[in-house]
């Protein structure tokens, strides 16, 4: 064999040199293993002229076995390149025997079964809209998605692939791991951004990088929760995925309601540990916490020895109004966990997020993140390193910030006119989605079903709360949507509404006659 030749190490019994059922027992044997998926669709077959090395077999004994396999429809022949696994509809899963799915119960930790946790963590899988013509308009109006045909995916590519040149000549030293929180170019260009953006003030030492917010909430639930003690609120309605890695560290979640001012501090129970905000941009309501709740939050967590995790998911988009600092502010160090990421601002592909931590939690995060993946990819944090210094971030979110400011400015538009019957903007002043309330009683989550049937995809507010459903709503996200899908999709929300009304009107004439 040869440098070039396939990798095919699959097990065979075959039969013994010289045998003349050799053919037959390769023969069953290849298609055992692709039936079993042992090969797989798109596996390339040893060469008929390499059967004496791979198979023991002459050429054309091998040859007479594809054939058969090429007949029974197992494989394909390819013109110059080879005979290769065809592909195969997937056959029915084979019947579950009687103990199964009590088997499987036993075995997997009971957490994970339950439905409000995968409810949560499949928060973004929602049914797939009507199968749709080609050219059929497909309009998304979730909140926090990026639309990726905007980022300047060839300067990125440009910086990462100078970045791994500088690797391949110099490569990352190793560290212990105790000291390993993230690449110190990225994490001096994260202290630049978010000092500049949103004015936090803090060292390379503070920061952690994640992969991800989501990473940054499960590293936070392993070091600050002990299990069955620890009680953390959250916004309600919130973020329904922030709340899963704290329960499953085994806190007690309590929802804590919010009104034009954000959080309600005087609502927080005496024995809470933790208190997750997103005091910038409420997600996903969208007001701004107000500085008198912001200076009670603080002092709130001081006095009952709590600290708060600042989930700031899309603070760099301002439109109006001066510029909002972020809660961790170097008078709130010490109880104030920042979390950052750049699937935002960037794309959610990236996978890269961070922890801006008080000096005493840091040695334990990063020995939770350690034991999670060691650190992220070296590749990437160095490109994003270099892609944040040299102001190519701060470009991109300039030019984002103008084009949402216009996609916002349409949303408001409608909500304050044609729309206005039936919903009422929520203010706001930040981020990459505006919220509504129903005006009246309006089953928002049966109508978003509707819409979905028609290719718009849309968020009623109920399926944000963890407690019970205050208030009618809908999300309006325009991170993915650009104009003429807004358009579109409000166009189809209004006839939808009115035609709503119209049958109600009908019905109660109906009932009058």
């Amino acid at each position: 064999m040869s440098a070039t030749d396939p990798m095919f190490e699959l097990e065979l019994v075959l039969a013994p040199k010289g045998s003349r059922d050799a053919g037959q027992v390769l023969y069953r044997q290849l298609r055992a293993a692709i039936l079993e998926g042992r090969l797989a669709a798109g596996a390339k077959l040893p060469a008929t002229r390499k059967s004496a090395s791979f198979f023991g077999i002459s050429r054309n004994t091998a040859v007479e076995v594809y054939d058969r396999l090429l007949d029974g429809g197992y494989v394909v022949g390819r013109r110059g390149s080879g005979t290769y696994v065809a592909e195969r509809r997937a056959s029915a899963s084979p019947p579950l025997g009687p103990d199964t799915g009590a088997t499987a119960g036993r075995r997997l930790n009971p957490f994970w079964l339950r439905p409000d946790v995968t409810d949560a963590m499949g928060f973004w899988q929602d049914p797939p809209a009507r199968p749709a013509a080609p050219d059929a308009l497909l309009v998304d109006f979730r909140p926090a998605l990026v639309d990726s045909r905007l980022f300047p995916h060839e300067v990125f590519r440009r910086v990462s692939a100078k970045a791994l040149r500088g690797l391949q000549r110099k490569p990352a030293s190793l560290k212990s791991p105790q000291g390993n929180q993230g690449n110190f170019a990225l994490r001096a260009a994260i202290i630049d951004h978010i000092a500049l953006t949103r004015a936090v003030a803090c060292q390379t030492t503070d920061v952690l990088v994640t992969s991800g917010a989501q990473q940054a909430f499960d590293l936070l639930a392993r070091a600050l929760v002990t299990s069955g003690e620890t009680v953390v609120a959250v916004e309600d309605p919130g973020y329904p995925p922030l709340r899963v890695p704290f329960a499953a560290a085994g806190a007690t979640i309590v929802p804590v309601g919010v009104d034009e001012e954000g959080l309600i501090v005087e609502q927080l129970p005496a024995g809470v540990g933790i208190i997750c905000v997103t005091p910038s941009h409420q997600f996903p309501l969208g007001m701004a916490m107000s500085m008198r709740r912001r200076q009670a939050l603080v002092a709130f967590a001081r006095e009952h020895g709590a600290v708060i995790i600042e989930d700031d998911y899309d603070g760099e988009f301002r439109y109006d109004g001066s510029p909002l600092e972020a809660l961790r502010t170097s008078s709130s160090t010490d109880v104030v966990f920042y979390v950052g990421t750049f699937s935002k601002c960037m794309l959610p592909s990236l996978r890269l997020g961070f922890i801006v931590a008080p000096e005493w939690a840091m040695r334990t995060l990063i020995a939770a993140k350690n034991a999670l993946d060691w650190h992220c990819s070296t590749q990437m944090q160095v490109g994003m390193a270099v892609f944040v210094a040299d102001g190519h971030l701060a470009r991109h979110v300039r030019k984002m910030r103008d084009l949402y400011r216009l996609r916002r400015q349409l949303l408001l538009e409608s909500l304050n006119g044609e729309l206005s019957d039936w919903l009422e903007p929520i203010p706001s002043f930040y981020g990459m989605h505006v919220a509504a309330f129903a005006r009246a009683g309006l089953d928002l989550e049966q109508k978003s079903k509707i819409l979905l049937g028609q290719n718009v995809k849309m968020h009623a507010l109920g399926r944000y709360y963890l407690g019970p459903n205050v208030r009618e709503g809908l999300i309006f996200g325009y991170g993915a949507a650009d104009v003429s899908e807004i358009t579109h999709g409000l166009s189809a929300l209004t006839r939808l509404l009115r035609g709503a009304e119209q049958s109600s009107a009908a019905y109660e004439v109906a009932r009058g006659a």
